[in-house]
């Protein structure tokens, strides 16, 4: 990529909350080339740390530059790295300090874009509807208190709030969090708060603000040192071209624009989060730390391959130039990248925001075909299986999950069934993860088979058994 040389004369164009390693290694990378390119200043990055001050003041020594560590391994698998000094961050608002000051920057005249990367549970929604949670308590703090939210929802509005009296233009909100159609996802959920604040309010954004789809890829493990951000070379963004008051042209660092990410989502959430999630529960119950040393397990490769090849490729449309089987092929190798030690633990948090996106859609397109669903319904017994908290080994592990407290109270209750069908069936009967999905006889016995084999043999014994 080609770096700024220095921060002289940039302005924030961006607004991001959430400002985790993703965004730092992502969104930025691909601003700071788009203006190095094109010459353009004014499309820097304001960034915004919704709940801690540790990245403000690890990088506010450094005028907010950081270094991004691009890890991958040589033909013989040795780790190898490449540097890069990033300097389009202009600064962190911690949000918790000083609201207002994160509403004045959505309301800023410069601002353009208000971008996010809040994880899944940020969205205060249903993960199995989409809908909006009416009765979230952060959410009811944000009505309340429209000059210090709490919530991205409530910044998000009442910050547009604030535009809106201010008598400035639209804004384009460009979720890059994983979830089906993020964009129609995030404009639903900012429609319906701004309802519940001002009609008129609501009627501005929807017919002025553009809120596009994307598809974001990159593996970006976690890192204590938050002065460097570690990432894959891997780098994908597919993003309907679709902004109310223009955009820098990220293309220039790989990113494409595309009329419609719907089909780019759904490889991304299928295949990619689908998989990780799938290695990640297996790894955690059977003590393999990283993803490269869980996909290392024969068995395993070859169980997540055929879920994708088998499961979850034929779920697949509108990608007609893609070639499906080398894309697997390389995910596989992303996944067994020895120099980004990604931690099977950090990709299992927040199961019940995730799956019903990652696995639970493939589910119900193959029942919906009569299609088999073995592989898949292994991924779903892995997680139930997790959610015991106790490794093979017998050492236990917190569940970190937003609903960890619903999830070991249904723990409890199934465990009190006297056959594996009826307590596949309890944990399934969970509408906020499974819908409906967890009344389908279909679903429940193949699920049932795979956490008796779980509990009874354990993960590699299992994994061994697939034909």
């Amino acid at each position: 990529m080609t770096a700024l040389a220095d921060k002289a004369g940039l302005s924030a164009g961006i607004v991001h909350l959430g400002l985790g390693a993703f965004a730092r290694a992502h969104l930025i990378p691909a601003t700071e080339a788009a203006m190095a390119a094109s010459g353009e200043r004014d499309w820097g990055v304001l960034g915004v740390s919704l709940r801690h001050a540790d990245v403000r003041d690890a990088l506010e020594s450094s005028r907010f530059d950081y270094t991004l560590a691009l890890r991958d391994a040589d033909a013989h698998g040795t780790p190898r790295e490449r540097r890069e000094r990033l300097r389009t961050l202009l600064g962190v608002l911690v949000a918790p300090e000083d609201p207002q000051a994160v509403l004045d920057a959505i309301a800023a005249p410069a601002t353009r874009i208000v971008s996010l990367t809040v994880t899944e549970k940020g969205y205060h929604h249903d993960p199995a509807t989409g809908a909006l949670k009416r009765d979230d308590p952060g959410l009811a703090h944000d009505l309340a208190h429209p000059h210090s939210p709490r919530t991205t929802l409530g910044f998000l509005v009442h910050g547009l709030a604030l535009r809106h009296a201010r008598g400035l233009g639209p804004v384009t909100l460009l979720s890059c969090d994983n979830l089906p159609s993020n964009g129609a996802t995030l404009r639903g959920l900012v429609l319906a708060f701004a309802a519940q604040v001002d009609a008129r309010l609501a009627d501005w954004i929807a017919s002025t603000c553009r809120f596009p789809n994307d598809m974001v890829d990159r593996i970006v493990p976690r890192n204590d040192d938050l002065t460097v951000v570690t990432a894959e070379p891997f780098f994908d963004w597919a993003i309907e071209d679709d902004f109310a008051a223009g955009r820098p042209d990220w293309t220039v660092y790989g990113a494409r624009f595309v009329v419609q990410a719907e089909p780019f989502e759904k490889l991304k959430l299928r295949m990619v989060n689908g998989a990780h999630s799938t290695i990640a529960y297996l790894g955690v119950v059977a003590g393999w730390a990283t993803v490269d040393c869980a996909i290392r397990e024969p068995a395993l490769r070859r169980a997540v391959d055929a879920m994708m090849r088998e499961e979850i490729e034929p779920t697949l449309h509108g990608l007609a130039d893609l070639d499906l089987a080398a894309y697997r092929a390389r995910l596989l190798d992303r996944f067994a990248n020895p120099a980004l030690a990604h931690r099977t633990r950090q990709i299992a948090m927040d199961g019940s925001q995730k799956i019903p996106q990652r696995w639970l859609g493939t589910v119900r397109d193959r029942l919906a075909a009569g299609a088999p669903i073995d592989r898949l319904a292994l991924a779903v017994a892995a997680w139930l299986h997790f959610l015991q908290g106790v490794d093979e080994a017998g050492k236990p592990y917190q569940i970190n999950d937003p609903l960890a407290a619903e999830l070991a109270a249904l723990q409890a209750r199934a465990a009190t069934q006297a056959d594996e069908i009826a307590r596949v069936a309890t944990l399934c009967d969970f509408a906020p993860v499974f819908g409906a999905l967890g009344g389908d006889r279909r679903f429940i016995e193949a699920v049932a088979r795979h956490t008796a084999s779980l509990r009874e043999r354990g993960v590699l014994s299992t994994l061994e058994s697939l034909q």
